[in-house]
């Protein structure tokens, strides 16, 4: 039990965040081939840690950038700016997966090797706005329940077809900011993708070889940052620089919003439609101004 103990308060001091903390928020490096509630599982052990909350699920077969929050904090999500989001990515030709990755191969096809100004191309065309359909293998929710756990359970299929049956029917709104070629080793295309949040590179590849005239997996996928959010070794973040949101100012007495009291328009510079944080020495408050009337959303949360 003293082992126990001392292993955490080592690992929480290489790592420059106390347990004592319990509004913290830093980016984690999540390894291929584990969950990323299981991965969360064991930074909480590891910090010692029972609230803890990440954004962005990554796939198992995927490493790389996962926004890790306790606390308060945890409450932020929703109010990060997260955009544009970075990947690497691996795309076999030749493969296909129901997953659209390497973790439901179920057969390669030998294929001729394409001209590289043809790999040029092809991935150029995918900037911009556009609709994405979603993987059926994915966490997005179908009338409450995850895609993936529907497969599982038989009430979802998937069918061996190059151009249907991966995908779930709904359409997405995403845009492709910027995608490069950093390799193409035939049957293997390394891209680096910069995209919008919601965007599935699962899709992008398949699509990509899909536009190739042949199927094609994923075998490696990291994400390098999201927005400003990039891996630092578990640095502690302060939260307010990746609000996306305006700041406002309160120019009344600080002891209503401590006290939770009804705020007046009139205390506020900006009176204009929004949403918006206030800070102050040790906290501050998310708030809603909408005709003319100001709302609490989150208050009192801890600077750290």
């Amino acid at each position: 039990m003293h082992n126990q103990h001392k292993n955490i308060s080592s690992a929480s001091q290489h790592n420059n965040l106390s347990t004592s903390q319990r509004n913290i928020m830093f980016v984690a490096n999540k390894p291929m081939f584990v969950s990323s509630n299981k991965f969360l599982n064991r930074l909480k052990r590891k910090y010692g840690i029972k609230k803890m909350g990440f954004s962005g699920t990554l796939d198992p077969f995927a490493c790389g950038c996962l926004i890790i929050a306790s606390g308060q904090y945890t409450k932020l999500f929703r109010f990060l700016k997260k955009t544009p989001k970075t990947y690497l990515a691996t795309l076999m030709l030749g493969a296909y997966s129901q997953s659209l990755d390497i973790e439901k191969i179920e057969k390669i096809e030998n294929i001729e090797p394409f001209e590289k100004e043809k790999i040029i191309e092809t991935l150029n065309s995918f900037k911009g706005i556009q609709k994405q359909l979603p993987p059926k293998y994915s966490a997005k929710r179908i009338n409450g329940q995850r895609a993936y756990n529907l497969i599982e359970n038989g009430e979802l299929r998937i069918e061996n077809n190059i151009s249907q049956n991966v995908y779930l029917e709904k359409k997405v709104d995403i845009e492709i900011f910027d995608i490069e070629l950093i390799n193409y080793s035939h049957p293997f295309i390394t891209f680096k993708a910069s995209v919008s949040e919601g965007t599935y590179i699962r899709s992008l590849g398949f699509d990509i070889a899909k536009k190739l005239g042949v199927n094609g997996a994923l075998t490696y996928l990291e994400r390098l940052n999201e927005g400003k959010f990039h891996y630092e070794c578990e640095k502690p973040l302060n939260p307010i620089e990746y609000l996306d949101l305006e700041e406002n100012s309160y120019e009344n007495d600080i002891e209503n919003l401590i006290l939770g009291r009804k705020l007046n328009i009139n205390d506020f510079k900006i009176k204009k439609n929004g949403k918006y944080y206030v800070k102050f020495d040790k906290f501050f408050a998310i708030i809603e101004i909408e005709s003319d009337k100001v709302s609490y959303i989150l208050n009192r949360i801890e600077l750290c």
